[in-house]
């Protein structure tokens, strides 16, 4: 499993909750990996959808409930898996290339680029056109699958467009550096962390002899050239080329990527859509201060549900854009 998950990105009307487990249909597709399959979790409505979407996970070892080892707990994708059900939406939500139920697909999850998952999408969006007859798929993609997600526009047929959640607008070393100068306790670590970042994104790799322990989750050598190759995409020049509709989403109480990011794609894309929620995290749980400790103990809560307006945002936005192009 990759080891940077803790650093790098990590992520007006009513919401409504499923009625009942019974109103949805869930089967496990499968799609081809490198030399294993793709595995993962189809939840649709029993009525014909009116939209189909692929969640692409965030950075490191999340899973396709948006769960990771790292402490984060709170279930983000299931939970929008259903609410987006209970709207007439189905959903597919994967375990990423050499994780979870998809690790027989390569041998090393490590040894991965943004490219390589960029295929993954490719091979799941004409599973989920077989599946579900779709004529086209909507590809949402939170956190750094935000940036799976543009850099599969254009890249892969039968995409209708793309939902950026909490998706960075600069390329991720700037996030990286900005994430770690933002929390007082990063301190002590920031002369050795500060080079390293700037040589990974200058294509070199860093000897971590000597490093603070504290910062081998993110340089582990094992995962530096991901970093090097997801550090050199630009979002604000990817999404300046989607020709398709595009729905941008930012919370603003998101420690992790900020108002500022979704604001730079806005601008690169002056046709997409943004919406900023208030009170609402990278996660995307309701948070009403800024307490960063309150704030982080939503990642551990599957219980809390998925803040007001997240999900009133996609579907309006999926209903608007239904005669998008492929539809």
């Amino acid at each position: 499993m990759r080891l940077a998950a803790g650093i790098v990105l990590a992520l007006g009307c009513l919401l409504v909750r499923p009625a009942s487990a019974q109103a949805f249909s869930e089967t496990f597709p499968t799609a081809p990996g490198p030399i294993g399959a793709l595995k993962g979790t189809l939840l649709s409505p029993r009525t014909t959808p009116t939209a189909v979407v692929l969640i692409i996970p965030g950075s490191g070892p999340t899973d396709r409930d948006g769960n990771n080892p790292m402490g984060v707990k709170a279930s983000t994708y299931r939970l929008l898996a259903q609410d987006l059900a209970a709207r007439g939406v189905a959903t597919l939500r994967i375990d990423k290339r050499g994780m979870y139920a998809s690790a027989a697909a390569v041998k090393d999850g490590n040894a991965v680029t943004i490219g390589d998952y960029v295929e993954d999408v490719r091979a799941w969006v004409k599973v989920l056109a077989n599946e579900t007859h779709a004529p086209c798929v909507w590809v949402l993609g939170h956190s750094e699958g935000g940036l799976v997600a543009l850099a599969s526009a254009g890249d892969v047929p039968g995409e209708c467009g793309l939902v950026l959640v909490a998706a960075p607008g600069r390329p991720m070393g700037e996030i990286v550096r900005g994430q770690l100068k933002a929390n007082p306790a990063n301190a002590p670590l920031l002369d050795q962390a500060l080079p390293a970042l700037d040589a990974l994104e200058q294509g070199r790799r860093v000897d971590v002899k000597g490093m603070n322990p504290a910062l081998m989750g993110l340089f582990n050598p094992s995962v530096q050239g991901y970093l090097i190759n997801a550090f050199s995409y630009d979002p604000a020049r990817l999404i300046a080329g989607v020709s398709k509709p595009v729905l941008v989403i930012q919370g603003q109480r998101d420690l992790q990527v900020g108002e500022g990011d979704a604001r730079l794609l806005k601008q690169a894309d002056p046709r997409a859509s943004l919406v900023l929620l208030p009170d609402v995290n990278h996660v995307l749980k309701s948070v009403a201060s800024d307490d960063r400790r309150a704030n982080l103990a939503t990642y551990a809560d599957p219980g809390l549900p998925l803040a007001q307006g997240v999900v009133d945002a996609i579907a309006e936005f999926l209903a608007k854009n239904a005669s998008a192009p492929g539809q």
